[in-house]
């Protein structure tokens, strides 16, 4: 099993060559994570690649990054329950 310390000492030297600021290698666990949920990744499927037993590990941790999809709800539903005109003389009245 590799040495965990070995990892961090590796990252370490490469994030001070590359002269940006050090963050932990669960950061990029992290980073990894967010940027898959802004790309609009299933958070299933985000789940599964960070290891999470199941999907509300990571949405407890994530679900302030899920854009909010409530934005027009209340539209769909109303244009769904909209029935459409197929008489032809309402469309005769719309012309006058």
């Amino acid at each position: 099993m590799q040495d965990h310390r070995n990892l961090t000492r590796v990252m370490k030297r490469i994030l001070d060559s590359l002269n940006v600021p050090r963050i932990r290698f669960h950061d990029l666990r992290h980073s990894h994570a967010s940027i898959l949920i802004s790309e609009g990744v299933d958070v299933v499927r985000i789940s599964d690649q960070l290891g999470h037993s199941n999907p509300e590990i990571t949405l407890d941790y994530y679900a302030h990054l899920l854009p909010n999809t409530n934005d027009g709800v209340a539209d769909i539903f109303h244009n769904a329950l909209q029935i459409p005109s197929n008489h032809p003389e309402e469309e005769g009245n719309k012309k006058k």
